[in-house]
């Protein structure tokens, strides 16, 4: 159990959150309201063995890097508290399960699952051979509104692509801020990130390009589903925050980075569900 426990300590579990809602805000789009309980309940199900499968996988193909980065040494296999069988174990279970409740689902579910898999563990690689590795996890999680969809109606809409492609945009931002305090163990590592690309500078101000893309697309997405006011108060609040997620952090104080990244992104994702939901819901 205490094995157990460090992983999921390890995978931070909880940031779970992040991705959810937007699975969450898509599922009440393709119903037109209220998708179900049972439904809900599966799309959570899958996230959770999704991402804990990701994680895993990311945390056991990354642990010589880990080793040698200051800020990474902690985490359960470079500190010696859970060991590589541990991982593959997990990771199998996790995959295993993903692919059952995706078979709970629908069809297009279950077919989708391998493919999703192969997404997600693709990104642990993409910071060895390019800077846009960010663009990689955005992929990962767009998987999010995007099976949802798949969830609620068995088929790939226009919408949850712009949602899909708003979160690649969202986390392509997010990630690329957080790169940031990795700026000189990448450099000396050859690992790539916008930052050690480009330098924190440029990384910050391309990382609010991105998001200001992202922010275009939730307003697409509005349109094409036929969303109304409460879902435009919704993108408003998600504009707000993420100008005030970019005033935290300079290119010389990365202090409230941490803020930035969990407090702030996580209220985007939840708020953004939340009036999605209710704009479904009640109009």
């Amino acid at each position: 159990m205490k094995t157990v426990k460090a992983i999921f300590e390890d995978i931070k579990i909880e940031h779970t959150l992040f991705a959810l809602p937007f699975a969450v805000m898509s599922a009440f789009i393709a119903a037109n309201g209220w998708p179900g309980w049972r439904l809900l309940a599966l799309v959570a199900i899958a996230m959770f063995f999704v991402r804990s499968a990701a994680m895993a996988f990311n945390r056991f193909v990354d642990e010589p890097f880990d080793r040698g980065n200051p800020r990474t040494n902690k985490r359960a296999l470079p500190d010696g508290r859970a060991q590589k069988v541990h991982y593959l174990a997990f990771i199998t279970a996790c995959g295993v399960g993903f692919i059952i409740t995706c078979g709970y689902i629908n069809i297009l579910a279950l077919q989708l699952s391998p493919v999703a898999l192969f997404i997600v563990f693709f990104y642990s690689y993409t910071k060895r051979f390019t800077h846009l590795s960010h663009f990689f996890l955005g992929l990962a999680l767009a998987l999010a509104p995007v099976g949802a969809w798949v969830a609620v109606r068995e088929e790939i809409s226009v919408v949850s692509l712009l949602l899909g492609v708003a979160v690649i945009f969202w986390l392509a931002g997010l990630d690329t801020i957080y790169s940031c305090q990795d700026y000189a163990f990448d450099k000396e590592s050859g690992l790539q990130s916008i930052p050690q690309r480009y330098g924190v500078k440029k990384a910050l101000k391309l990382a609010s390009y991105f998001h200001v893309v992202m922010v275009a697309l939730l307003v697409a997405a509005g349109f094409t589903g036929g969303l109304s006011y409460l879902y435009g108060a919704g993108v408003v609040f998600t504009a707000g925050l993420l100008w005030y997620e970019h005033s935290l952090v300079r290119p010389d104080d990365l202090s409230r980075l941490n803020m930035a990244f969990f407090n702030v992104n996580g209220l985007i994702s939840v708020g953004l569900a939340l009036f999605t939901a209710l704009d479904t819901s009640i109009l």
